[in-house]
């Protein structure tokens, strides 16, 4: 895949960062507005791009729309500020893969199995002691994950990280929040779940999924 370069992608990190800051401070017109410039900087970045890689990052904003409407409105897994999906969150998710794929051309494998396997480990610890239980599930979905597609370890080690990092700025800001008692199912978790990073890493995997499907046609020999 072609890698956009690095300024641009963290200035569109930045502005990421910048519009979570902005969002504690408006109400729904001006997060409106925050997202719109969001979407702008998204597409932006994906212009340049060949067709097959601008439907995969398009393909990821779908999937990642659907599951933010399911876990948040519907599931009530977190709660965001004004009860409702921001409009920067599923272009956001585009962002966030964008950065996992970069990080993951630079991490070695030995540090993705350390992160993956730090994971596990946590959630046996958090599960034991009844910190988070929910953690048990969620990392059986990052191991599905992992062992579907073994070639991306590496963007699955540095999406999870990468979430862990965003969701303790965004949790820490105020702009969601994990309840610890998880809805329908009688486990708990932590505000953020330390393996919140499953969600992210399932939705690049369906990603990659759908793009493969796409491709697919096109790549089958004519007769």
């Amino acid at each position: 895949m072609v890698e956009i370069r690095p300024p641009a992608l963290l200035a569109g990190i930045a502005m990421l960062a910048l519009g979570l800051w902005a969002d504690l401070h408006v109400e729904l017109p001006g997060q409106l507005a925050i997202g719109a410039v969001v979407w702008v900087l998204m597409l932006g970045l994906l212009a340049p791009l060949p067709a097959s890689e601008r439907r995969f990052y398009l393909a990821c904003v779908a999937i990642a729309t659907a599951g933010e409407l399911f876990l948040s409105l519907v599931w009530g897994l977190y709660t965001y500020r004004l009860g409702n999906v921001p409009l920067f969150v599923p272009p956001g998710h585009a962002l966030m893969l964008m950065l996992g794929l970069s990080l993951a051309r630079r991490m070695p494998e030995f540090a993705a199995r350390t992160i993956l396997g730090g994971a596990g480990a946590y959630t046996v610890l958090a599960a034991l002691t009844g910190l988070d239980t929910l953690a048990v599930p969620l990392y059986l979905m990052l191991s599905v994950s992992v062992l579907a597609l073994p070639a991306h370890r590496r963007l699955l080690a540095s999406s999870f990280i990468l979430t862990l990092m965003l969701e303790l700025y965004g949790t820490t800001l105020g702009n969601w929040f994990w309840p610890r008692e998880v809805p329908w199912v009688g486990l708990v978790t932590t505000n953020p779940p330390a393996i919140a990073g499953a969600f992210y890493c399932t939705l690049h995997a369906l990603a990659i999924g759908a793009a493969a499907l796409v491709a697919a046609p096109r790549l089958a020999p004519a007769r």
